[in-house]
């Protein structure tokens, strides 16, 4: 039983915000910069406020837990409030399509990795070949350290 009110509860909970899980955001990030997948930015302050995103390519990447959002293949639930976490976790799974139908409208190529899956070989692939598309697809290049240097020496 708990010792203060729902809405009290509700409240508390409300202000509790997520900072990067271990086997989630900071796993990928860890390996998308060992694959030199770089120049992406974290929460990017679009709709649903991707892990990953690259702007300028218009590419977002969530990294969803397995839990939080129903993974087909761990299929969790616990023994408790079964009802409670079946209907929490459905509105998080109608959310996840909601912003990312969202995004694809806009333009954005959306990659949705579910904590599982983080380490398959298939999911830097994913990123890559969709990084690779888009780059090919406009005249976007990345910067050389030369020419960044040379734009911040000329900032100053």
């Amino acid at each position: 039983m708990d010792h203060v009110s729902k809405e009290v509860r509700s409240k508390i909970m409300a202000t509790v915000r997520s900072t990067g899980g271990r086997t989630t955001e900071l796993a990928l990030g860890r390996l998308l910069w060992a694959a030199g997948l770089r120049g992406y930015r974290k929460q990017w302050p679009v709709a649903g406020k991707p892990d990953f995103a690259w702007p300028a390519l218009k590419i977002a990447v969530f990294v969803d837990g397995c839990f939080w959002h129903g993974c087909t293949r761990c299929k969790y639930l616990p023994r408790t409030h079964t009802k409670f976490w079946r209907d929490k976790i459905e509105t998080n799974q109608r959310r996840d399509r909601r912003v990312s139908q969202r995004l694809r409208r806009a333009g954005w190529t959306v990659i949705r990795v579910r904590e599982c899956a983080v380490f398959r070989a298939g999911t830097l692939r994913r990123i890559s070949r969709a990084l690779d598309s888009r780059r090919a697809a406009s005249s976007w290049q990345p910067r050389s350290k030369s020419q960044a240097m040379t734009s911040a020496a000329t900032a100053r």
